[in-house]
């Protein structure tokens, strides 16, 4: 069980890791699109959409490390409050019940969609017009390492709970 979530883990730390230099990219055309309307009064037809392509890939791609972290904001007024061995069991509770069932179902649905746009070979319904298949298809990753974080949050609390027996 460790080996599999150690290369769950890996595999999101990479992907996060590489994901954060989508950063770049996006103030290169946010500067662009800033210089284009402001100084010449000529905006593109595609700066905003492209913005939103990069942050949403950008995003969606760090959905897993930011999970492997602790990074999403989570409310523990109750699991602060217990001791260790019952935090871990609540843990695996909710993820049992609660975030594999939701996530299973998101990452399901999120590959379903990317395999219906890819079919249609998906464009935006804007003037600039690009493929949206392709951010589909990253929004459908995402959702899959996310999926895959819990994954390896379970394995760990599964062990963390066998240790302490």
């Amino acid at each position: 069980m460790q080996t599999i979530s150690r290369a769950i883990d890996a595999l999101n730390e990479k992907i996060g890791l590489y994901s954060a230099y989508l950063i770049l990219p996006l103030i290169g055309v946010v500067m662009y699109e800033v210089v284009m309307r402001k100084v010449f009064n000529a905006p593109t037809s595609w700066g905003f959409e492209m913005t939103v392509f990069l942050y949403g890939i950008h995003f969606m791609l760090a959905l897993g490390d930011t999970h492997r972290v602790n990074g999403h904001v989570q409310i523990d007024i109750f699991e602060a409050r217990l001791k260790p061995l019952n935090r871990t069991r609540l843990r695996i509770i909710t993820n049992i019940f609660l975030f594999i069932p939701t996530m299973g179902c998101l990452t399901i649905w999120s590959i379903k969609y990317a395999i219906t746009s890819w079919g249609m070979l998906e464009l935006a319904s804007s003037s600039w017009a690009p493929a949206i298949y392709p951010y589909k298809t990253v929004m459908a990753i995402g959702f899959v390492l996310f999926f895959l974080a819990g994954v390896s949050k379970l394995l760990q609390d599964f062990s963390s709970l066998r240790s302490s027996k």
